[in-house]
């Protein structure tokens, strides 16, 4: 893939303070009141920034840090504290991101699949791999459960009741994060999902979430992007607290970066006190709970092989 393909064409430095204003202004609708002072201060910064060209930051992340809004508050952040640096977002899958990031395509990974990012970095694709934030992993489906799986919180017997009910289930089928999650349970289940009642989407969470509630379906969702766009769809949760859905995000600096001190600054940025405390306080205002939690120790080492 050519890197080039991601990048912004024909912006000047008006267009580009433009988009950036915009994309700030939205976080007042998530920060409130209490919020607009800092807002402002980003805004003299962004400002201040876009009198140089900033160097493109190619982030591969997931679609659920996409779908529920995550990206409209820390991208302006981070780029407010590092006005040399454009991200440019690739929204997909974490399997489609880890290749990306193989491929040398992508600076840095935001992805959610540990196991994989674990061999990610020992086969030497990334520098190191350091946790960032979780939420979990929720199976919603309408409201009328014609499985009758509501209230149960073993995650493995409730699709074992799904798929002996014959009950309509939409997967991601798109070796996401999600995806991956979700062939363990049903691998948990003993239960090898199959068409009529079994239907792979192959897109992100926003498209399942919508085909699920069309065709009145259970699906897996992480909660985050669920809560963000539930409303007007005909879908609750109906299983969650089984430990086994729990959700951790990890932040890889690819070790094949174009960008490798970009991507050492945004690794740093995002496990650090600022990125931590807006995670924490993101999703509060609208939906009474944060819809990540923040988890990151730091990230040492995300500096070495810096290009």
């Amino acid at each position: 893939m050519d890197r080039r393909a991601h990048a912004r064409r024909g912006w000047n430095d008006t267009s580009r303070a433009t988009a950036k204003i915009g994309r700030i202004g939205r976080i007042a609708g998530i920060a409130g009141i209490a919020g607009i002072a800092r807002i402002a201060g980003l805004l003299l910064v962004v400002l201040a920034g876009c009198a140089r060209e900033p160097r493109e930051l190619l982030l591969a992340s997931t679609t659920s840090t996409e779908d529920s809004g995550l990206f409209d508050v820390i991208i302006p952040a981070f780029e407010a504290a590092h006005p040399e640096l454009d991200v440019q977002v690739t929204a997909i899958g974490t399997g489609q991101a880890l290749e990306l990031g193989r491929r040398g395509d992508a600076d840095v990974l935001l992805v959610h699949a540990p196991a994989a990012e674990s061999a990610f970095v020992a086969a030497g694709h990334g520098r190191v791999r350091c946790e960032v934030m979780y939420n979990d992993f929720v199976l919603v489906g309408p409201v009328s459960d014609p499985a009758g799986i509501a209230g149960s919180r073993d995650a493995a017997a409730a699709l074992r009741r799904i798929a002996e009910a014959g009950a309509a289930f939409t997967s991601r089928g798109d070796d996401s994060g999600t995806h991956r999650k979700e062939r363990s349970l049903w691998e948990a289940a003993a239960v090898t999902p199959a068409w009529p009642w079994y239907l792979e989407v192959g897109q992100g969470m926003a498209e399942t979430l919508r085909m699920a509630s069309e065709k009145r379906a259970y699906t897996l969702a992480d909660r985050a992007t669920y809560l963000n766009m539930r409303r007007g769809m005909d879908l609750a949760v109906q299983v969650e607290g089984d430990p086994r859905l729990f959700n951790q995000y990890g932040v890889i600096p690819v070790t094949a970066a174009a960008n490798g001190e970009g991507a050492a600054a945004f690794a740093t940025w995002i496990t650090g006190a600022e990125a931590q405390h807006l995670i924490g306080e993101y999703g509060v205002a609208t939906f009474g709970q944060p819809l990540f939690v923040p988890n990151a120790t730091g990230c040492a080492g995300a500096t070495s092989g810096g290009a």
